[in-house]
């Protein structure tokens, strides 16, 4: 194990970091929603993981990290990567066609395909409680992605994709942030990330395939698209920092904040407000993912013993 990781858990600070992600992302994704309209999915993409490598790599070897990394935690790493880049990619792309709140809240189905994944896949007992509120969710999504669905169609079933890609994404991670340190993580996915998308583009330069390709930025867009690496890294930073401090069980209900904090960014930066149906399944949404998560902890409580 290497010398930074930590073997307790301190709930609290888990718990304020987790905070500062759910009140810093939809920034970045305001940024990813505005810089859509003129530059490729790809360099942005291309932006986002580089600005990580560059803002990281440095610091590791300036503070004498050390980036050897188990081969267990090198093949979680290269696959925690990869879901990042499928989850970013699927919610800049679904940010070109709908609001932030909108995308934000049919993403947060993530609790209930995780419920449906451990009973279907990992064979985990699920009652019927918590069976009933998946459904209850599903319902309040439904609400949420109808009105978006009428008007763009398929794209906004795109929020789903993000949301199937980070719930693997935060299952990976909580099993590596404690065997590695979180800067280097952080550091070793920016660069394995950035250079398979740079080949890409190299690869398919002058091919006109959608998405791909370079638009030179102007000096507005040079200043968002610094401002999407630099948020970018800081949000996912604090993310994993979160996992190392605290179990994902405690931080499920925290996460929940980004809704209404994209829903206020979004009214702020946009004037996007989610009409009548996408505000009552927004809130059917919160309510059956909240009592997924306080079900789930409340059964992993041990049964005090009679004596």
């Amino acid at each position: 194990m290497q010398k930074h990781a930590i073997s307790t858990d301190r709930p609290l600070l888990g718990v304020l970091l987790m905070v500062g992600f759910c009140a810093l992302v939809p920034f970045s994704d305001s940024l990813a929603k505005i810089l859509g309209e003129s530059i490729p999915l790809f360099e942005l993409l291309v932006v986002r993981f580089s600005a990580q490598s560059l803002l990281v790599l440095p610091y590791i070897f300036w503070s004498g990290r050390s980036l050897a990394m188990s081969p267990r935690v090198l093949r979680l790493t290269a696959l925690r990567t990869v879901l990042q880049v499928i989850g970013i990619g699927a919610m800049f792309t679904s940010l070109r066609y709908l609001p932030l709140a909108d995308a934000v809240a049919i993403a947060f189905v993530m609790p209930f395909i995780m419920l449906v994944l451990g009973r279907t896949v990992l064979n985990e007992e699920v009652g019927p409680r918590r069976l009933a509120a998946c459904i209850v969710g599903f319902i309040g999504t439904l609400l949420v992605i109808q009105p978006s669905f009428s008007v763009v169609g398929v794209p906004a079933l795109l929020p789903l994709l993000v949301a199937f890609a980070f719930a693997l994404y935060m299952l990976v991670t909580r099993q590596i942030v404690r065997d590695a340190d979180p800067i280097v993580l952080q550091g070793v996915s920016g660069f394995m990330a950035a250079s398979v998308l740079i080949v890409l583009l190299i690869v398919t330069a002058g091919k006109d395939v959608p998405g791909f390709g370079l638009v030179m930025p102007n000096q507005t867009e040079a200043i968002l698209l610094v401002g999407l690496g630099v948020l970018g890294t800081m949000t996912h930073l604090l993310m994993t920092w979160s996992l190392r401090y605290a179990p994902s069980a405690t931080l499920a209900p925290i996460q929940y904040l980004e809704i209404p904090f994209a829903t206020l960014i979004g009214w702020i930066i946009f004037r996007d407000l989610p009409n009548g149906f996408a505000a009552v399944g927004i809130l059917i949404t919160m309510a059956a993912g909240l009592y997924i998560v306080f079900r789930e902890r409340s059964l992993a409580q041990p049964v005090p013993q009679e004596t």
